[in-house]
Order: structure tokens, then sequence, then C-alpha cells
């Protein structure tokens, strides 16, 4: 069947289908009872397929296109305002989280400066060094003229911009470009934002960073909150921090007590504080005051007849009035409390030192002429916290502190060859040749006396005797002791002039090491503050000196100062030592323990002076031991 007679067989029962349904079969609303079959017949009369929609013609096509290119900008300008909203939002949030917790408003009440106290092992304070930083400014308490000071130089719109001033940065740009002159058009809350926060950097990037920490301590602080904050951390040079150490410093008194003149003189440091301190420039300080005085002037500050009523101020310079310095003590103990983590911000460091036993050994070394040589002690207890060190007879002819100086030991260095004699097996009983050695040491005054016993020949501090016993026993055995017990010098077991203490040692490692045979451990370590975590430091010893061997020992260090070259140093109570001279006599030495101290002397004559020869360990250093233990200790 052809398909022309299929469709008008099916026309025909579409039409029978609306009569049915009561619709004319060609009424005018036969779309409305049109069926999904009369909409699939469309188009199906003839051989023709199905029409296609047509598309806009080319003319509509080109008049979209020229729309939708007017729109662009539009467009594009719309989504940037709306990401740069959302990325605004995103950074402004981002940055109230960076400054909550990396600017903590707190801070900006910490003292700036590096400011430390050293504290005795009694809490007193022995030296305060470093920056000068003193109790902060209340503004209220402020004369006028000090806050308006400030005010004219740094940032005369102060009290009405929130943190930044637009005008002064924009004046700023124009003078750095134009003028050549360098201004940083920073407020005064930029400033404490940048003694606070950040370096001294002059980068792009950190006054960046200036801007939104100024504005968050706006938000936190009063106006008077940050004036105080930024008079009492800014530098005002030489060593001081905030205007009441520098009021004290230049003018010697309070800023509450300051004229106009001195607080124009404040007031135009923060500039420039090194070129303009009155204690090194007072002419440059008073012409940057002048430039101060005009500045109050142009802010309304002052008439100018009350300007010409103002004269120079009048400088009075002060020193801190400064703690006790132990001064030898107190440099060597800066360097130590940095190796036990003390940072530099540490404020206030506590110590080992004992200011009684200080003063003691400070007086000894006055008690006893030496002529030119100098004077070192060092007296500690036997686990080795330091407790006084004197590195010269007087800190302000002398800063070299001779007791940590590397020096020849002389006899006091036996001590190891005679410990490794009794480890060995030995007994002070032993005897030992005190007879000439060909081409070897001789004994001091060339005095002999065959053989004779260890404690005989110890305590008379016999040089043959110590070159026999370090061949007999060995060299390596007399230099592993010596290095176990805290020696640090090049040793050589093949030189014989080792057990005559030829070595370079300083006088804090020798009485350390003595102080390793009073305790009867070994090496102990000298120290001097507790670590920064607040806990003493363990101090024991790795060895354990066999107990009679260190008895045997004290022995015969205690019949040294009795009967033998230590005579001088001998006292009321138990005292143990050694004497020890150089081969030139330019060192003498007395090292030994008593009372709970343990305690070297050293007094060391340049080559050049004339008594260097008259030096030896049983005289002056022997004395000088004696004069202090008798004021450290008791009864002794």
């Amino acid at each position: 069947m052809k398909n022309r007679d299929f469709l008008s067989q099916a026309r025909e029962l579409l039409a029978t289908s609306r009569r049915n349904r009561g619709a004319e079969p060609d009424a005018l609303d036969e779309d409305w009872y049109r069926t999904d079959a009369d909409l699939e017949l469309d188009g199906l009369d003839g051989d023709d397929s199905l029409p296609r929609p047509r598309g806009p013609s080319l003319a509509g096509r080109a008049g979209m296109g020229c729309l939708w290119l007017l729109a662009l900008p539009f467009r594009l300008a719309w989504a940037f305002i709306k990401w740069l909203a959302i990325g605004s939002v995103v950074a402004v949030l981002a940055i109230i989280v960076w400054l909550a917790l990396t600017k903590p408003v707190e801070r900006t009440l910490e003292p700036h400066g590096d400011p430390y106290v050293l504290v005795s092992q009694k809490g007193e304070p022995i030296a305060r060094g470093g920056d000068v930083v003193l109790a902060p400014v209340e503004a209220e308490l402020l004369p006028d003229h000090v806050v308006n000071a400030f005010i004219a130089t740094e940032d005369r719109r102060f009290y009405s911009h929130w943190g930044i001033d637009p005008r002064g940065m924009a004046r700023a740009f124009v003078s750095n470009l134009f003028s050549g002159t360098r201004q940083g058009g920073s407020t005064i809350t930029m400033q404490l934002a940048k003694v606070t926060y950040f370096t001294h950097d002059q980068t792009m990037g950190r006054k960046l960073l200036e801007m939104p920490t100024a504005l968050w301590l706006e938000a936190w602080l009063t106006k008077d909150e940050i004036l105080e904050r930024y008079l009492s951390k800014i530098y005002f040079g030489d060593r001081s921090y905030g205007i009441r150490a520098a009021s004290l410093r230049y003018f010697d008194k309070a800023p509450e007590a300051l004229t106009p003149a001195e607080a124009m003189v404040l007031a135009g440091l923060p500039k420039a504080p090194s070129n303009y301190a009155p204690s090194f420039h007072p002419e440059a300080a008073r012409q940057r005051a002048s430039v101060v005085k005009r500045a109050m002037i142009d802010a309304g500050y002052l008439t100018p007849a009350e300007a010409r009523s103002i004269g120079p101020a009048t400088f009075r310079l002060t020193r801190e009035r400064d703690l006790p310095r132990y001064a030898h003590f107190t440099n060597w103990i800066r360097q130590e409390a940095e190796a036990q983590g003390y940072d530099a911000d540490a404020r206030i460091i506590p110590t080992t030192l004992d200011v009684d036993v200080q003063r003691a050994a400070e007086a000894a070394v006055k008690a006893v002429d030496v002529g030119d040589a100098q004077v070192a002690i060092v007296a500690m207890r036997p686990d080795g916290a330091v407790l006084a060190m004197v590195g010269s007879k007087d800190y302000n002819e002398n800063q070299f502190n001779h007791a940590l100086a590397g020096r020849q030991p002389g006899s006091t260095f036996k001590i190891f060859v005679w410990l490794a004699a009794l480890q060995s097996g030995m007994t002070p009983e032993t005897m030992v040749a005190d007879t000439p050695l060909a081409g070897g040491p001789r004994n001091s005054g060339g005095k002999y006396e065959g053989n004779i016993t260890l404690e005989r020949a110890f305590t008379k501090s016999s040089n043959v005797a110590a070159t026999r016993l370090y061949e007999g026993i060995g060299g390596e055995a007399v230099v592993d002791l010596a290095r176990r017990f805290g020696i640090s010098a090049q040793l050589d077991p093949n030189d014989t002039s080792v057990p005559l203490g030829t070595a370079d040692v300083s006088l804090l490692e020798l009485t350390a090491a003595y102080a390793g045979v009073a305790r009867g451990e070994y090496p102990v370590v000298p120290y001097a503050v507790i670590d920064a975590d607040g806990q003493w430091i363990d101090h024991s010893g790795e060895y354990t000196l066999d107990p009679r061997v260190r008895r045997q020992m004290a022995d015969m260090l205690r019949e040294t100062i009795n009967g033998g070259t230590g005579r001088a140093a001998r006292l009321a109570i138990p005292n143990f030592g050694k004497t020890g001279t150089s081969q030139q006599n330019r060192n003498a030495v007395f090292v030994g323990w008593a009372g709970g101290i343990v305690a070297g002397v050293w007094v060391y004559a340049e080559a050049d002076d004339t008594d260097r020869t008259g030096l030896s360990g049983g005289d002056a250093p022997a004395r000088i031991w004696k004069a202090f233990m008798q004021r450290a200790v008791p009864g002794a």
C-alpha cells in the first residue's frame, strides 16, 4: 500500500474520532483537539521530511554580536568588582587572624632594648648590663609641654587619625620624590607598631605591614595608652630606652619634672638618637631642639613670644647608679648564660656567685703586694659552682681576665702524675729516686735527697722524681688521666716536660680539676648559671676516684701545706693544696681546698716586669690563698 492510501485511511479514522468527540473536522479550534498522532502526521502529506526550525538571520546575529561586545566591559567590571570584594573580605579576615596570632596588644607593654640583671645565689642583684630600661610613664602625669613637643614633632594629627595619616604619607612621598630628603610619614601609632613587632629595615613591605598593625592597635588602645607605650619604648640614644631612662641620663630628673627646653631636646632625639644624643653630641642636640621649637610654634602649641622666652637646655649627664659590678665574673657569666640557653632578651639571670666570697677574693688580692704582677682568683664548690672570680688586680686598669687565660701551671700539674702512680698500685710510702738526671730537669734550688717516699717527693715538689714517675708509669697513662679530669691542653705523652706543667692551662680549668679530687668524682665542669628552664644542671662526674687513692692524695696535699712548699697557706682548719711555679718564674700558682671551697690563685708577671724572677707558688699565691680562705671560711 502506498503511503498516500495509508494516510487517507488514517485521516478518515481521525475525522471519525473527532465527530465522536463532538468536534467539527474543519473547526477553527482544531489545534485544541489535536492529538499526538495529529502532530506526528503534520508535514507527511508528501514525500518531504519534517521542516527544520529556522535560526536568526545573519543581520540578527550581527546585531547580537554588537550588543555582546558593548556589554563586555560592563560584564568584566562587574566580575572584577565582585571578586575584588570577595578577595578584600578574605584578606581582611586573614589580616585579623594574623594580627590576633602574631601581634598581641600586650606586647606593647614589654620593655624594649636588651637590659639584664645578674643575681647572686641568694637573689641579690650583682650587676646590670645592656640597655637601660626603666618604669613606663603615664600620659596624664606628664606636663603638657612634654606631650606637645612630641606631638608637634612626630605626629600633629595624632588625636584625629585612626593610626594612619594619609596626608602625612602623601607629604612624605612628595618630599622624598622632589626634594631628595627622606621622610617616613609614620604616625606615632605606626612607630609603636614598628618598635614592638618589626625590625628597623626601611622596606616597603614593612611599611605595608605597619599600617594594618597600627589600625589594630588603635582599635584596642586609647590614644593616651598608645602615647604612653610609645614614649616608654622608643630609643633616645646612649643605651637609653624610654623617656624615663633618657630624662634621668641627660638631665638627672624624672620626665614628669622636665622643663619645656628639656622636653624639646628629648622630642628631637628619636629622629636620629645616635647623632643627637647629648652625651656625645650636645651641640647637635641643641640645634635639633630648635627645630622642635619651630614645630611647636607651627602647630600652635607656642606663640613666638613664648618661644623666645625659652632658652637652651642645660645638660646634667649622669650615669645609671650601677649595682656592684664584679666585672670579670659578670662578663664571663653572660657568655655562659647564652651557652645554657638564655637568649639575648633574658632579663634576670640567676648565678652561683656568692657576694661574701667574691668580696673576700677582692680583699685578698689587695692584702698581698705583688708589685707589677697581675692576680687572678677562682673559687668554687666541689661540684663546680663558681662562687667568685677575680681576673686582675683592678678591672679599671686591666680588663683582661687572667682567670681564663692559658698559663703554665708548673708543679700543680704533678697531681696527675701522683694520681696515676697511686692508681697503678703505688702508695705514699713507695720509694722514688730524688737524684740528678743526666740531661733532664733539675730540682728547684739544686737540692736532692736521694731515695725518698712518694709523699716526700710530692711535698717538696721534686722535679726529678716527677720525671722518673712519668717515664715509669708511662706518659699515656698520665696524659689520659689529666684529660679525664678536664685538662684540655695539647699534651704529648712523649714530652718529658709535661709532668713539670709546661702546657698552658687556665686557672678555671685547673681549679676544677682539683675540685674533682676534693669531690672524688671527675671531671668537674665549672658552671655559674642554672639552665634557662630554671633547673640546676647535673654536674656529677663521669668517673669516680678510688676512695683509697683519694684519701692518700688528700693526705699528701695536706702535708704539702703543713710541712712542704705550701706552708704559707696553712690554716687553722684542715686544708689541702699544691704550689706551682713556671720555669721562668713568670707564673706562680697555688690551688687547694678548705671548708667546702676549692680555690686557685694565679700570680702572673709580664715578660718585661723586673720582679718576675721573685715569683713562686709558695710565696705570694699561697699568702693570697690564705688571706682569701680566712675571709671566706668561718674559723679558717
